[in-house]
């Protein structure tokens, strides 16, 4: 075959659409790899009418001249023309016939489209993309198997999570294996819909047993049923999974039987199993200084395991035997009197008790480490951020105690390795400050890239207060809109063609849309969630857990907890 005859081949492959291509868009007439892809947009039914249904955000593909498909993201739509008159003589909006001419001959829209993946010819899955297409080559939509061809079919592995904007009908599935092996965020201003999407996520999580959770629900969000402004009821996980599945914990008993919902049980933390180090991190809440956190560890080291409760205390002896410390110059009076006036706040924590039958650590760590996910509700102490911060600090400090050591155990082979777990956490800036976040168990986890078979999933509307290097582990990220620069900024560190899907995030609406990007996706995506309502709550219920519980799981999970 000729020249003339295989470029003659080529080009007539390529200008007719293929028919396993979606509806066309456009040709390739410039770009970079880099800096994007420059579309011309064809005409369509009405010129210049393409413009108008093409969304930033949107998924599209273009196929190149040598069999090869590449996956893209719109990332801008701007108006040109091919005459610089149009500009300052443009025609009468009620000129229609010469406004139509000038659209069909002079006036063009154009698109920017970043490619992020390629499908060689003859293989199966797509590719990091290391080229870029040809010019005139096609662009068209995205149909439901070019999807499926990237983010896989729904099935026990890929959870769909919502549909690519303006495709209703075709889903995005996320990989939760991947989603389970780093940590993972869940970001965006407040009223986005980030507790909804959160909720979706455990949902799929805990449908597919793949991991137990652990969350820490601060404003009572995850474990039953919450109303929205508008009255709509949405299911808890509890209403959802059966007892096997998930538990309800309580720190605050009498608001849940007030609100009539049902808890698996009480949480009581005993006074004297408390550290130090389970109060430092709230040296920032509590403005503790450096030397009042210093304090807290000397009286631990004097006073043993009622440091605390000493401390606290209105007995008699027990202040003299605190005054005693600052005769004898081993405290200040000052620093002591500080300290007792700032954790008058441990008093009102109702779950602190002096006397605890069991170790409920262990018990919690069982139920974990069975398959069951936990949801510790917290009542009237979510609003109280210090209770929060230290709940969640001493059990997970423990818990990822009990982790490491069943772990260690495996890898001596002297048991088994403890199953997932992925620990939920909100305010998460708060937990993993630059100051704080090289010495708190959660920066640990979250450097720990699953070491220990535990990651985090953090909810958060400031992502630009958590530490830069915790931000870098962050290996699925899940973007509402956001508003502030920063915050934009810190989502996108260390994410490869930032500068192009800043736009995108920017675009996105108000409720029920989120930009994904990361470690359980092949490429970023701009999805609108799929609806937390009757159709997830059917799928739940027809579909049984993948992992079937053992007799040991079974019998764990009938145990009663917390008597």
């Amino acid at each position: 075959m000729n020249i003339e005859s295989q470029l003659e081949s080529i080009f007539s492959n390529n200008q007719d659409n293929p028919s396993d291509l979606g509806l066309r868009l456009g040709t390739i007439v410039g770009g970079s790899l880099s800096k994007g892809l420059i579309v011309k947009l064809d005409a369509g039914e009405l010129p210049g009418s393409m413009i108008e249904q093409l969304a930033v955000g949107r998924y599209v593909v273009v196929q190149g001249l040598t069999e090869r498909r590449f996956f893209c993201i719109v990332t801008d739509v701007s108006l040109e023309h091919t005459n610089p008159s149009i500009e300052s003589n443009p025609p009468e909006t009620t000129d229609i016939y010469t406004a139509e001419i000038y659209r069909s001959t002079l006036a063009y829209g154009r698109a920017n489209v970043t490619p992020m993946l390629v499908l060689e010819h003859g293989s199966e899955k797509p590719r990091p993309v290391k080229t870029i297409p040809a010019h005139f080559s096609v662009v068209a939509q995205a149909n439901e198997e070019d999807v499926a061809r990237v983010f896989g079919k729904a099935d026990s592995d890929h959870f769909y999570i919502g549909n690519p904007i303006e495709m209703d009908k075709v889903p995005i599935n996320v990989n939760l294996d991947r989603f389970i092996e780093r940590s993972s965020g869940v970001f965006g201003k407040s009223g986005t819909g980030k507790s909804f999407i959160t909720r979706t996520l455990l949902s799929g999580i805990v449908k597919s047993g793949k991991a137990s959770c652990l969350i820490f629900d601060m404003h009572n969000d995850y474990g039953w049923a919450i109303k929205n402004e508008h009255g709509r009821e949405y299911k808890g996980l509890q209403q959802l999974f059966d007892a096997h599945q998930v538990n309800v914990i309580t720190l605050d008993p009498e608001t849940s039987q007030t609100r009539g919902d049902r808890h698996d049980g009480a949480l009581h933390i005993p006074y004297d199993a408390i550290e130090p180090e389970d109060i430092a991190m709230l040296a920032g809440v509590l403005t503790l200084s450096e030397v009042q956190v210093n304090a807290l560890y000397f009286l631990r080291r004097r006073l043993g395991r009622k440091w605390l409760r000493k401390l606290l205390s209105d007995d008699e002896n027990d202040q003299s035997e605190l005054d005693d410390f600052i005769q004898q110059g081993d405290l200040i009076k000052g620093t002591l009197g500080a300290i007792q006036r700032k954790f008058e706040i441990f008093r009102h924590m109702g779950f602190l008790q002096t006397n605890v039958s069991e170790d409920l650590v262990e018990t919690l760590f069982q139920k974990l480490n069975s398959g069951i996910s936990i949801v510790l509700e917290f009542g009237i102490y979510g609003d109280s951020l210090p209770a929060y911060m230290f709940v969640a600090n001493y059990l997970t400090r423990r818990i990822h105690r009990r982790y490491v050591a069943t772990k260690n155990k495996a890898f001596g082979n002297q048991g088994d390795e403890p199953n997932p777990l992925m620990i939920v956490i909100e305010e998460a800036h708060k937990f993993l400050d630059p100051e704080i976040s090289q010495h708190t168990i959660f920066g640990t986890i979250a450097r720990e890239l699953r070491k220990y078979n535990v990651t985090l999933l953090v909810v958060d509307q400031r992502p630009s207060g958590i530490d830069d290097e915790v931000m870098s582990q962050i290996g699925t990220r899940v973007t509402c809109l956001l508003d502030n620069e920063s915050d934009i900024r810190s989502v996108f560190s260390g994410v490869s063609g930032a500068s192009a899907l800043r736009e995108v995030l920017a675009r996105l609406d108000t409720q029920q849309q989120a930009l994904i990007m990361g470690h359980a996706v092949p490429m970023p995506v701009v999805i609108r969630t799929r609806d937390y309502g009757p159709e997830l709550y059917e799928e739940i219920s027809q579909q049984s857990n993948n992992v079937q519980s053992n007799d040991e799981k079974v019998a764990q999970a009938k145990a009663d907890l917390f008597e």
